[in-house]
């Protein structure tokens, strides 16, 4: 199963609007017990890890056992079910890690699995098959992607000097790990401070994995990025989505719209902002199940005061720069310790002279 899971890495950003499943089929233990084949869902989400696995395997699936990290497919899409389809190749077992919550599943792939005679075995790596998809699970239960906050700071938390200075508060080695984190999202989110301060390019640079880029997604409300900013020039050669307010000025609009930009509308918060919420309702709507964000601070302090950041990855570089520095967020209104979003730890590792520090959304 471990390996399984790390065959569905691979697909990390690159297969949604469906999940990342792994498969490795093993012959019977009177035949060796040997690996016969390996699987993992292609780019663009097809064809799914069981058929690729099936593929390899030809004749040698019968009575294999099917190590899976998601419950294989019960419905008829744009490929027939995979549960069906280990039927007929005749496994002789299936070890699956969880069962899949989308409606169109749901028990229905192991039922069909039990139902042919096959022995299911389910809950095997749990955990870590849950945290793998946790992008599509959270689609599918909540209708939004999940949100990873990606932050590089002072040890103090500070983003930039009192002027906007920022490049660069961490070294190299921290800034491939981004790009990494690149490319194992489906999309990258960023605020209009954002491109106005740094005019940014948002693609992934790291050598052999240029191909792997998210879609770029702009927050703008009032339309006021210039068409000259690098998101906006580049929208051509990468996808690049813009989201704004409803109703906004349709000439305007237009302007983005003929850049090649695609433009999502979403209404407005009370204050007048745009609808976090909806805005990532609309994201999952589009099939997008993992976006990482780089915010300012004034989208991470939005972002934070809607209990909609579900990972932190925070790069800390050994510096101080004090209260003058620019904070990573702004205030957003805890005025009680109970009221603080809580996090907890997931890792910690050196990234050069820089550390680095995961955290997951307290449950």
């Amino acid at each position: 199963m471990q390996a399984a899971l790390g065959l569905a890495r691979r697909g990390l950003g690159r297969v949604w609007p469906n999940p990342a499943v792994g498969c490795v089929l093993v012959e019977a233990e009177a035949a060796g017990g040997r690996v016969v084949a390996r699987g993992w869902t292609q780019p663009g989400g097809r064809p799914h890890a069981e058929a690729e696995a099936l593929r390899q395997a030809g004749d040698r699936a019968r009575g294999a056992t099917a190590y899976l990290t998601l419950e294989p497919c019960a419905h008829h899409g744009k490929t027939p079910p995979c549960a069906d389809a280990l039927v007929a190749a005749g496994i002789g077992r299936a070890v699956v890690a969880i069962e899949d919550p989308d409606p169109r599943v749901a028990g229905r792939g192991l039922a069909g699995l039990r139902a042919a005679g096959i022995p299911v075995t389910t809950g095997l790596c749990a955990v870590e098959a849950e945290e793998l998809n946790a992008g599509f699970l959270t689609r599918i239960r909540e209708g939004r992607p999940l949100v990873t906050m990606k932050l590089a700071t002072t040890l103090d938390g500070r983003i930039a000097t009192h002027g906007g200075e920022s490049q660069w508060i961490t070294g190299k080695a921290a800034r491939w790990r981004g790009h990494l984190l690149r490319a194992t999202h489906d999309a990258i989110l960023v605020g209009t401070g954002t491109v106005l301060a740094d005019d940014p390019v948002l693609t992934c640079r790291l050598p052999g994995l240029e191909g792997r880029s998210p879609v770029r997604i702009l927050l703008d409300r009032r339309l006021r990025t210039p068409l000259t900013a690098r998101l906006i020039a580049g929208a051509r050669e990468a996808p690049t989505w813009l989201v704004t307010l409803e109703g906004g000025d349709a000439m305007r609009r237009q302007v983005f719209v003929d850049s090649g930009v695609e433009v999502i509308e979403a209404p407005a918060d009370s204050d007048g902002n745009l609808s976090l919420p909806a805005v990532l309702g609309a994201l999952g709507a589009r099939g997008v199940t993992r976006v990482l964000v780089e915010p300012g601070a004034h989208l991470a302090a939005a972002l934070l005061r809607a209990d909609l950041v579900d990972r932190i990855v925070w790069f800390r570089a050994p510096t101080m720069m004090g209260g003058d520095g620019l904070p990573a967020a702004v205030a957003f209104g805890v005025d009680r310790l109970a009221d603080a979003p809580r996090f907890v730890r997931t890792g910690l590792a050196a990234a050069g002279a820089d550390m680095l520090e995961t955290y997951r959304r307290h449950s």
